[in-house]
Parts: structure tokens; sequence; C-alpha cells
């Protein structure tokens, strides 16, 4: 069978790339991504095509030009990390946060599962079930919300799963280590609401103000839930999303 080819058009080819490692942290904010003429050299193109791969950088709110300096990564008041992101980061990596990024754990117990948590989990309502809630800062200040639940078998083979400390590598990084179970697919679903009191105090938000808010479940090969998630976080934020469709 002959070797598939890749068709994105190379402008494309280029700003995913550059989106890849700005997503992953591996250009951070306020760095420099290659000008027109290196972008040109390297991907072997023309400057027309290398000035349209950095325009679509600029039209996704990654990067701005600065007079005198060059093309700047701009994305922490503009970006939120998405579950997808931070996993693609964790097994590339080994990390869950950029650089400038860091969590603080406010809760991690078992508690009785909540109806939806049950149902994903496929057991009682009530059951225990362990959960962690976080709230994920850069250096400006908090940037979103989330809360973690995982079966309550890990109490025991992932101890540090009720520990406040944060998890080098991050959760499913210690769930891989202790288990060898590691996320080979994930839904997410998403919406918008308002602020409740509480997550407006966790995000400096003013209650009744627009949040989005979205679920993600990490699944392993045998279709086994390793970690169900929920997250939110104020306006002006974007999470990105690439994905091929083929005719």
């Amino acid at each position: 069978m002959a070797p598939s080819v890749d068709r994105t058009p190379v402008y494309l080819q280029v700003v995913n790339h550059l989106r890849d490692q700005i997503l992953k942290g591996e250009i951070k904010d306020g760095d420099k991504i290659p000008s027109v003429r290196q972008l040109a050299e390297t991907w072997n193109i023309s400057q027309a095509t290398a000035l349209k791969a950095v325009a679509a950088l600029r039209a996704d709110g990654l990067v701005e030009s600065v007079v005198g300096h060059g093309t700047v990564v701009r994305s922490k008041t503009t970006l939120h990390r998405s579950s997808h992101d931070r996993l693609s980061r964790m097994l590339s990596t080994g990390r869950i946060y950029t650089p400038g990024e860091y969590a603080v754990i406010s809760v991690a117990e078992l508690v009785p599962a909540p109806a939806h948590v049950a149902d994903t989990y496929g057991i009682e309502a009530g059951s225990p079930v362990i959960k962690r809630v976080r709230v994920t800062h850069n250096e400006e200040g908090p940037v979103s919300a989330s809360t973690s639940w995982f079966s309550a078998d890990l109490a025991e083979t992932v101890p540090q799963l009720l520990s406040t400390e944060r998890i080098p590598g991050g959760t499913t990084g210690v769930i891989l280590q202790a288990t060898g179970r590691t996320a080979h697919s994930a839904d997410d679903r998403m919406t918008v609401s308002t602020a409740t009191a509480d997550q407006a105090e966790a995000l400096g938000l003013s209650e009744g103000e627009p949040v989005f808010m979205g679920q993600n479940t990490w699944r392993d090969a045998e279709g086994d839930v390793i970690e169900f998630g929920e997250y939110f976080f104020g306006k002006g934020r974007w999470m990105h999303y690439r994905y091929e469709l083929n005719g």
C-alpha cells in the first residue's frame, strides 16, 4: 500500500506546527515566533506563503506583531488550553502545565458520587468516588477551574489522588505509572452558563457573568473511564481544535 501523502496546504502545515508548539507551551507567552524570512527558509516556501501563515495565527489570537520586535506569542489572556491540549502535553513532555502555569488544589477526598458522575462510571449514585478540585493560574491570576472525578478503586493504588499536593506529570501521568492505564480516547461536551457565587469567587469574576463550561471523559483502551472532568473559564478566552475533514 502506498504511503499516505499530507495534502494539507503548506501554509496550514506551518500554522498547525506553530499552533501546536504554542498550545503545548513549547513556545511561551512573550516569545518570538520565527520571522517570515526564517519560516520561508525553513519550510522552503515563499515569503508570501509564510506571511499568510503568520496572519492566520494572528487571526487565531495567538500572536501579535510588535513594531521593531517581530511577532510574539500573546496567549495569557486569550487562550484556554483544552483537556486535549494538556493530555497531549503530558504524553509528549511528561508535564501537564506550561511554563508560568500552576494549579492550586483545594479538595482531594472521597465523596459520595453525584448522579451524573455515577452514571459516567456506571455505579450507584452515592457510591464513593475521588474528587479533586483545582484552580489553574498563570502569572496574571486564575485562568480556569476544574473538578476531576476518579474511581474509588484508585484510592489505594494511587494515593496521591487524595492529596492536595500538586502531582508532577498530572493525574493521568501518576495513574499511568501506578496502573499502566493511559488515555486511549476522549469525549468532550461544552455549553455556556452564568457564573455561580462559588465560580465567580474562584476566578475573580462577577456572579452572573458568562462562563464557558465543559466536561471531558478520558477512557483507556478497554473503554473504561480513567478520569471524568468538569471545567469552566470566563469570557475572552478561546479553545482551539484542529481536525481533518475527509471528502
